[in-house]
């Protein structure tokens, strides 16, 4: 890793936004991949990740993170789209459920996903189980996320996992959001519960098979 990369993955770790930017663009000029830079990206998130969990850091955080990498992919996507791999990649589904707004979380997970490789589809807030269902049939995505931060998700949730074996489809659905847990993921029947967005990550990828880096 150059020591252009380096630095991306250490601001991104500290959360330096007008600094990492730059370097990006300086990293870009130096000649580095935009994939390589995605790399450095995806092991800044993954220490932001860490220190999440040592509690060092907290949602805030997580959000500010999330949008740096945002930022960061608005540089590097023309060139990216250019040069990635085109061979296939797993695909994700992921929305805020039915009568619930929310999309921090999601958001976060959403980041957190793209920045690790998936192909995800967003689908936004307040999804009905229709909508969940139509965009599963039109990308061919084995894996769904279902957010949610409030109790009163936890039906719709359980409609859309209904939903999604009722139209005959081979997914593997992940949930999360505040007051979710194991228990809930019993209920409404879904294969998995991520308790923040880096669990997601590693649900995702043994879903599909893919390894840790």
């Amino acid at each position: 890793m150059s020591a252009e990369l380096v630095e991306v993955r250490r601001l991104l770790g500290e959360l330096e936004e007008d600094s990492l930017l730059a370097s990006v663009r300086k990293s870009l000029a130096a000649g580095d991949d935009p994939m390589s830079i995605v790399e450095a990206c995806r092991a800044g998130m993954e220490e932001v990740g860490d220190r999440f969990t040592a509690g060092e850091y907290f949602v805030s955080e997580l959000i500010v993170s999330a949008e740096l990498f945002n930022g960061v992919m608005k540089i590097i996507g023309p060139r990216l789209s250019a040069t990635a791999d085109s061979g296939p990649k797993t695909k994700v589904v992921i929305g805020t459920v039915k009568g619930d707004v929310h999309d921090i979380g999601k958001d976060i997970v959403v980041a957190m996903l793209r920045c690790n490789g998936f192909e995800v589809y967003d689908v936004g807030v307040d999804a009905a189980p229709r909508v969940f269902v139509d965009k599963v049939r039109e990308t061919g995505a084995r894996i769904v996320g279902l957010s949610g931060l409030l109790t009163l998700a936890f039906g719709p949730m359980e409609d859309t996992v209904k939903a999604l074996k009722q139209a005959g489809l081979n997914t593997r659905v992940m949930i999360g959001g505040g007051m979710t847990d194991e228990m809930v993921r019993e209920k409404v029947g879904a294969d998995a519960w991520g308790h923040d967005a880096m669990e997601a990550v590693r649900l995702a990828r043994s879903f599909s098979g893919v390894r840790a880096k």
